[in-house]
């Protein structure tokens, strides 16, 4: 492992998974509550620049991590790109930090930590599932599926990419500058690529079982019945991925469960209304972890 201090409490971290090495950024003290933020699939950790960076200042010990072939994560030596993979992943950063810690995962985040949690009720403090679940709707993660696979033979230019992106996120404002984009990017030979390796989103005819490897109901639903911590499930109102059915399924499986939607966001809820997520989050760590953690007054 190394250890880079940064600007604004940031700190680079390398970290050893079983067959790749994982990219992350740490913010705040690393004696406070941890903190694992983890990004959908396609995205980076830099996803989560900003939630994280607001933790460190609260008293938590926040970390961003790049997935297994996302962003300057290693890829996977054979290309396996399945759900326990994943999952394994997430056990092996908990074990990094030494301790239980608060698991929050968007879309494949959020599905990595339900199946690394669910049989190990010790390996987290709490869990929030921010816009999937074991159950959500085929249309909406074949768009997502779709935009990703389009391009394979990359981007002539950044503004391209930034065009592209407008087109499928329509409702979302363009930056006012595209180096926020250029964090997801990789160039190669002059032309850009999305910062994920191309194995990841293989098409089911090319595994040797014919079925998508990162959503797999029967597992997730088993681990998500399993669930005994805090648990937070988000919605963003204009979720094409998880509905309100969803939800209500997801709550039944774990009835012990909160549930909160961001009205007007879409599937990629912390990136359409950061502050409104961010304030969820921050009421549901201080009243369901850190006052659970408190010494009780004699």
């Amino acid at each position: 492992m190394t250890d880079t201090g940064g600007a604004a409490g940031r700190a680079a971290l390398t970290i050893r998974s079983a067959d790749v090495l994982l990219q992350a950024d740490a913010y705040g003290d690393p004696g406070d509550t941890p903190v694992l933020l983890l990004h959908g699939g396609g995205q980076t950790r830099h996803s989560w620049r900003a939630t994280a960076a607001r933790l460190g200042r609260s008293g938590w010990y926040a970390l961003t991590v790049d997935l297994r072939g996302h962003g300057h994560s290693g890829w996977s030596p054979n290309g396996d790109y399945g759900l326990d993979r994943f999952a394994d992943d997430v056990v092996r950063l908990v074990e990094h930090v030494g301790r239980p810690a608060v698991l929050v995962g968007a879309s494949l985040g959020g599905n990595a930590s339900l199946a690394a949690v669910g049989p190990r009720p010790d390996l987290a403090l709490g869990l929030v599932m921010v816009d999937v679940s074991p159950f959500v709707q085929p249309a909406g993660t074949s768009r997502i599926r779709d935009f990703m696979t389009a391009r394979p033979d990359g981007y002539d230019s950044i503004q391209d990419v930034a065009d592209a992106v407008a087109a499928y996120l329509p409702y979302r404002a363009r930056p006012a500058t595209l180096e926020g984009l250029r964090k997801n990017l990789r160039q190669v030979n002059g032309r850009w690529f999305w910062h994920w390796d191309p194995a990841l989103l293989a098409a089911a005819t090319d595994q040797p079982v014919q079925r998508n490897t990162l959503l797999d109901p029967a597992r997730l639903g088993a681990a998500a019945a399993l669930l005994r911590v805090p648990t937070l499930l988000v919605r963003g109102g204009e979720s094409d991925v998880l509905s309100i059915e969803d939800a209500r399924r997801f709550l039944q499986l774990v009835p012990h469960a909160e549930f909160a939607t961001v009205a007007g966001a879409h599937h990629m809820v912390a990136g359409d209304d950061n502050v409104v997520f961010e304030d969820v989050l921050a009421d549901f760590l201080e009243r369901r972890v850190r006052a659970r953690s408190l010494p009780t007054q004699p």
